[in-house]
């Protein structure tokens, strides 16, 4: 989730399409946090770690 948030970033800079750059920093966000609710030991989704 967090590569395919730094696409979508990169495509709406590049492009200047807000909505893509929108939806590309909630889709970061969301990657990070489960990253980090992973690494800190978390069960994340029934899994215990998240990749």
């Amino acid at each position: 989730m967090i590569i395919l948030g730094i696409i979508l970033l990169i495509i709406g800079f590049v492009a200047s399409i807000p909505i893509l750059w929108t939806i590309g920093i909630i889709v970061l966000v969301i990657g990070l946090v489960l990253a980090l609710m992973g690494m800190a030991g978390r069960t994340v989704g029934g899994r215990r770690h998240y990749y």
